[in-house]
């Protein structure tokens, strides 16, 4: 992997990372300051929200009190460069007990990041629950 690509790797993942923090500490703004204004996010149970304020609207109504007996984990497991500034980030999400016992289905976003102003944000956005398999 080229040296640029290693960088915007770290920082991609430090994106995930704050996204994190954000959800394990209900911290709205934070989270809402990850995605670029005409953002695309789909819910993991299918809501699609275009655009930051829609957005923004969204979470301030579900993120307070979410983590209240839960605590959430971010870990990036792929990242393809699609070009210099896009990148498609594959995403494990697991939910966690007060005493770090998994908790419900796992999650599996796609993140599709791009770099605006030099800093990487949350463009095109698809969460998604894991069902167990039979």
């Amino acid at each position: 992997m080229k040296h640029a690509q290693l960088m915007d790797t770290e920082e991609i993942r430090a994106v995930v990372a704050t996204v994190e923090h954000a959800q394990q500490n209900e911290l709205t703004e934070e989270f809402v300051a990850l995605f670029r204004h005409d953002a695309i996010w789909t819910t993991g149970h299918g809501r699609r929200l275009f655009g930051r304020d829609e957005i923004a609207a969204f979470t301030r109504k579900v993120l307070p009190g979410a983590m209240k007996d839960l605590s959430v984990t971010f870990e990036v497991e792929h990242v393809l460069f699609l070009r210099p500034d896009v990148a498609a980030v594959k995403v494990v999400q697991r939910y966690h007990s007060p005493d770090g016992d998994p908790v419900g289905n796992p999650g599996s976003p796609m993140w599709v990041m791009t770099r605006e102003d030099g800093r990487w944000l949350l463009t095109a956005c698809q969460n998604t629950e894991v069902l167990p398999t039979y």
